[in-house]
């Protein structure tokens, strides 16, 4: 496939600053890095954070929680000139050496505490037991004291450490702590377990929790124990209906409330966030009288529904059917909520902490009716997925886009604070243009890495005999398409592979793969139009008509290979993929060193950090990611640009998955598998023999040269690298011999060089011999030196390479190397000029041909920003094949695919195309090319 063709999770194309699905956070508060977690709380780290307010540039968070996420701190944070700390979207961020200088906040006061490093419970006008919700109007702040049952009043903000409050309210005085006064029944006065507090004008709003209702002070309570003026979700301030579901019937309605947990006001409406009906309530007006109804419920079709994602109610387009043709519906929907924790207006759109779906609902508008879906979902990409609750990534697994049990939201006319209590963090999210899509940051090179399967067509050639490919089957979307290659008089092998190919590919072409022939091998090779490992569910199959003589043989039941090229190692070169994303061309001079972090006007942030770039264009942006992300699973990248006229733009940020490695091979353009860019390794023919096994002293290990013997008797205390270097020092002691021996740069082995270049050094015999009963083990992977060829020259179909050949591929990818002297050698946007023999961290393993290749080095390249050699020792025993497939792996991350032309001599030329042998009505392949096809299946 064409790298271009993607398939991004890109909600619509937007072209103002806007919020869009799956978007990261632009920068996060109370943590070192996106993902880091670190339990140790203090004034820039937070703890299980919940409830945050923001006004005049000051961020209040509540750094306690009701649902035992650790740790817990009793206290609140005050994060004061925070439009200061947080740059404004189209700011020019500095080059520093900072880690992530998009990871803020340093707490300027602590409530509950007396400093930054306590977390102890309290019960007076300056302790905290549990706190949860947090309000202010820029003058006044109200705290929801929940354990303690109480609502505290700063009639002025704060200004000191540990300051006391001024009023109280749910109880008598500043030292008690009674659930409802001590009585079995709530008043006007009481409170039990609020969660939810909220200053509009001069109007106080409670969420009672734990009394299923919400409380109205018409004006700012100046006494202690003041009495609330207005109830909603109960007929009076006296009555509790406790929903015992064991005993009580679960009735959702317009004027009652199960265990509210916020309320907020843009002014003119009100919401309550009604956890246990699994809602949230809007009054169109804000209501001033005992038990008025709510106008309409979010999260639920009607007001008097409550059931948890009521997607069979909500979402009649994401109806599905199962394998006996019954309805299924999906888990949740954008109209659907679980367990939700606050909602909050900016006046104009809706944002909805959705708790239980691990997710933030953004509706452009308020919703005016029932039952509504939201526009835009951050922290998952889809509205039916959720990735934080997906075994792969458990809840406490952070990235820069996902979010675990949001509690609460502020807003501050620009940023989206959202607080995340699982991974101790408060999210920002900022509007951007969406001109980079969700993994629309790739590797440079694999870019995509697709996957594949192969029919092989075999057998005899017989008129009016049909192949059938099948692609996908009756469960597929798009449905299964099958086609049919009916044999006529005079066909061959090659014809018929070009004919099934071009049935598949005809006009658009199969919605989910394109064929491409291997007419050698005659081959029908399928290749996802979808990159990733959605290709590897793509089913398909081969099938004869009845009685027919010819065969088909595929590589699996489904396509199979397909990895995620958006998974980025640190130090890999990257490819931004977009729309609209630089006004012109530009390249980075080729003797740049570092890498310029501006292009054409154009800049590259990941975790705030300025990236080095190798090329920007409209379409692409070429980048190296960062060595110093290595600490992190998850980066938030976005762009600035400056445009032509002036204007300058911000991107939203998109998350950049961060692993340790994820290899890429470099191919030529064109599609996929593309041919690589590989080279020949040496102008000297060169061989390898590898040391294995184990050490026990007195055992003999001879390397054969010729007719001239090398022999080291192991002694007490050596290594498998003793062995080794003893043999090396052993063969280049001797002047007269015709080779010269150095260590591989991987595992114990013993590489020869031929001393003279060219063929001549061909075929000097190589052979090992260990004693009767030794631990070591020597193997020669050929029987003589080979291949010389010149070095660095281009593998091309003209010079191709041959088997046990040493070539020599560019990756990308592969990670960390070391020793340490290499390792501090790789810094961001310079060449490296580290050790020569390097190695990364992840041991390399290939396969070239189908057969494993001898990776004899992989390391990172002399005078090269983020890229790789690797030196692989092809098999002795490869067919030749024009298009011989390479990969490269480390642990389970396989690189995309790339092909170079490999000529085996023993083959002789290229099997015969000669005129078919008619025999009948049947037609038989070439007796040549048959003599090499089975030549080439006995191998």
């Amino acid at each position: 496939m064409r790298y271009g063709f993607l398939v991004f999770l890109w909600a619509a194309a937007c072209p103002a600053a806007d919020f869009f699905s799956g978007m990261a956070a632009r920068a996060i508060i109370g943590q070192r890095t996106f993902t880091s977690q670190d339990p140790t709380s203090s004034g820039t780290v937070l703890g299980g954070v919940s409830g945050i307010a923001y006004a005049n540039g000051t961020l209040f968070a509540v750094d306690d929680n009701r649902i035992d996420a650790q740790p817990r701190n009793n206290r609140v944070l005050i994060f004061r000139n925070l439009q200061n700390v947080i740059p404004p979207p189209d700011a020019e961020l500095p080059v520093t050496d900072n880690r992530c200088p998009v990871c803020l906040g340093r707490a300027d006061l602590v409530l509950g505490q007396p400093d930054f490093t306590k977390g102890e419970v309290g019960l007076s006008e300056r302790g905290l037991n549990r706190p949860t919700g947090i309000a202010t109007n820029g003058t006044i702040l109200a705290v929801a004291d929940t354990d303690n049952n109480r609502v505290l009043i700063w009639r002025s903000l704060p200004t000191s450490m540990q300051q006391p409050a001024d009023v109280v309210v749910g109880q008598a005085n500043f030292t008690s702590n009674r659930a409802n006064e001590g009585g079995q029944r709530p008043t006007n006065r009481s409170l039990r377990g609020p969660e939810g507090v909220w200053i509009q004008g001069n109007r106080l709003f409670v969420a009672d929790t734990l009394n299923n209702r919400v409380l109205i002070w018409r004006s700012i309570p100046t006494s202690n124990n003041q009495p609330a003026d207005v109830v909603l979700g109960q007929p009076d301030f006296t009555t509790v209906q406790i929903q015992d579901l064991r005993t009580q019937l679960f009735e959702p309605k317009a004027d009652t409330m199960l265990s509210p947990v916020s309320v907020t006001s843009d002014g003119q409406k009100l919401f309550v966030t009604d956890l246990g009906y699994n809602r949230v309530l809007v009054w169109n007006s804000i209501p001033d009288a005992n038990r008025a109804p709510a106008d309409l419920a979010i999260g639920q079709p009607d007001l008097n529904s409550g059931l948890s994602n009521n997607t069979q109610n909500l979402c009649p387009e994401d109806r599905g059917k199962d394998a006996e043709g019954k309805d299924t519906f999906p888990l949740s929907c954008k109209a659907s909520l679980d367990f939700p924790r606050f909602a909050l207006s900016d006046g104009t759109r809706l944002f909805v902490a959705d708790g239980g779906n691990d997710r933030v609902l953004v509706f452009n508008r308020i919703p005016t009716q029932s039952g509504q879906s939201a526009d835009v979902i951050l922290g998952q990409i889809a509205g039916t997925l959720n990735q934080v609750s997906d075994s792969a990534n458990p809840l406490g697994r952070a990235s820069a886009d996902s979010v675990a049990t949001p509690m609460a939201l502020a807003w501050d006319g620009t940023n989206l604070f959202v607080s995340d209590p699982f991974r101790r963090r408060i999210l920002v999210f900022t509007p951007g243009e969406t001109l980079v899509p969700y993994t629309g940051v790739r590797n440079l090179f694999s870019r995509d890495v697709f996957a594949i399967g192969t029919i092989t067509v075999a057998g005899t050639i017989t008129t009016d005999n049909e192949v059938t490919i099948t692609v996908g089957d009756a469960n597929t979307t798009p449905p299964q398409r099958s086609y049919t290659y009916k044999i006529v008089a005079n066909d061959t092998f090659d014809k018929i592979v070009q004919g099934l190919v071009d049935k598949i590919n005809a006009g658009s072409g199969d919605p989910q793969v394109l064929a491409t022939p291997n007419l050698l091998f005659q081959t029908v090779v399928l290749t996802s139009r979808v990159g990733g490992v959605a290709g590897n569910s793509v089913p398909f199959a081969a099938t004869g008509s009845a009685s027919a003589t010819i065969t088909t043989t595929t590589s699996g039941a489904t396509l199979t290979g397909g990895q995620e090229a958006s998974k980025i190692a640190p130090g890999t070169l990257v490819t931004i993929l977009g729309d609209n994303l630089a006004d012109s061309t530009a390249s980075a001079p080729d003797n740049a060193d570092p890498l310029p972090t501006e292009l054409a006007g154009v800049q590259v942030y990941f975790d705030g950090i300025r990236a080095p770039l190798l090329s920007v264009a409209p379409g692409e942006i070429k980048a190296q990611v960062p060595w110093d992300v290595n600490d992190a699973n998850s980066v938030s990248a976005f762009l600035r640009i400056r445009r032509a006229n002036g204007r300058v733009q911000n991107t939203a940020a998109v998350a950049v998955p961060v692993i340790p490695q994820n290899p890429g091979l470099l191919g030529q353009e064109g599609l996929d598998p593309r041919p690589a860019f590989a080279t020949h390794y040496s102008s000297n023919a060169t061989g390898t023999i590898s040391v294995d096994g184990s050490v026990k002293a007195a055992d003999v290990a001879t390397v054969i040269i010729e007719d001239r013997e090398y022999a080291y008797t192991v002694k007490e205390g050596d290594t498998l690298e003793a062995i080794r270097d003893n043999l090396i020092n052993l063969i280049n002691a001797n002047p007269d011999e015709k080779v010269t021996a150095f260590a591989a740069g991987v595992f114990t082995r013993i590489r020869l060089r031929a001393k003279v270049a060219g063929a001549e050094g061909n075929g000097i015999g190589i052979a090992t011999r260990v004693n009767d009963g030794a631990q070591v083990i020597l193997t020669a992977t050929n029987n003589g030196l080979c291949c010389a060829n010149t070095a660095g020259s281009a593998v091309t179909e003209a010079n191709p390479a041959i088997p046990g050949e040493t070539i020599v591929v560019l990756a990308t990818g592969l990670g960390l190397v070391n020793p340490d002297e290499a390792k501090f050698a790789t810094a961001t946007g310079f060449k490296y000029r580290g050790p020569v023999l390097n190695r990364p961290n992840e041991f390399v393993s290939s396969l070239a041909g189908a057969k494993t290749a001898n990776v004899l080095y992989s390391g990172l390249a002399q005078g090269m920003v983020g890229v790789y050699e690797v030196h692989l020792e092809l098999n002795s025993d490869l067919p030749t094949n024009p298009a011989t497939q390479v990969t490269i792996a480390q642990d389970i991350y396989v690189s995309n695919i790339v092909t170079f032309p490999l000529k085996n001599p023993n083959d002789g030329v290229l099997p015969p195309e000669t005129a078919p042998v008619l025999d009948g009505a049947e037609t038989k392949a070439p007796a040549g090319r048959r003599a090499w096809e089975n030549r080439r299946r006995n191998r």
